[in-house]
C-alpha cells in the first residue's frame, strides 16, 4: 500500500509545509534525493487517485497530488465526490450526500475519519456531531486549498 512506503513520509512532511532542505537535513540525505523521491511519490499518488476515480466512475474535475486530493463528480450517483489520501486511513472516497448519520452503523468511523483528515491538513472544523455537516465544512475548505 502506498502509505506504507518510506517515501510516503517525505510526502506527508511536505504536505505539512516542511521544506525539502529540512527533510533532507533531518534524514541525512541530499535535497536532490528528497526532490526525486517526492516527484516519484507524486506520480504514484496521482495514479492511485485516478485509479480510484476510474473504479468508482468519478469524472475528474481537479487533482492535486501534492495534497493527495481529487475532486470530481460521481456519474452513477450524480453527486460530487472527493477522493483523498490520508496518512492514517489510506485512500478514501467521500460522496456528497445527506445521510441519516445517527442511525448509521458507520457513524463513529465517519466522525473519526473526518476529524483525523482535518487534523492532517491542519483544518479547523466547527464542533459538530453530524458527519454530514462536518464533511460539508471540511470538503468546502479542501476545495479552497486544492
Amino acid at each position: 500500500m502506498l502509505t506504507n512506503e518510506k517515501w510516503f513520509e517525505f510526502w506527508k512532511l511536505r504536505r505539512d509545509h516542511v521544506s525539502n532542505i529540512t527533510i533532507a537535513t533531518n534524514r541525512g540525505i541530499s535535497r536532490q534525493a528528497v526532490s526525486k523521491a517526492l516527484l516519484a511519490i507524486d506520480g504514484k499518488i496521482e495514479t492511485a487517485l485516478c485509479t480510484m476515480a476510474k473504479a468508482n466512475k468519478i469524472s475528474i474535475g481537479k487533482i492535486n497530488p501534492q495534497l493527495g486530493i481529487l475532486l470530481g463528480h460521481s456519474v452513477p450517483m450524480d453527486t460530487e465526490a472527493v477522493i483523498f489520501i490520508s496518512g492514517k486511513h489510506g485512500v478514501q472516497v467521500w460522496y456528497e450526500h445527506d445521510g441519516d448519520c445517527e442511525k448509521c452503523e458507520e457513524y463513529t468511523k465517519c466522525i473519526e475519519l473526518l476529524w483525523d483528515y482535518a487534523d492532517e491538513l491542519k483544518i479547523t472544523l466547527s464542533h459538530s456531531a453530524d458527519p454530514t455537516k462536518m464533511a460539508e465544512e471540511l470538503f468546502a475548505k479542501v476545495k479552497e486549498i486544492a
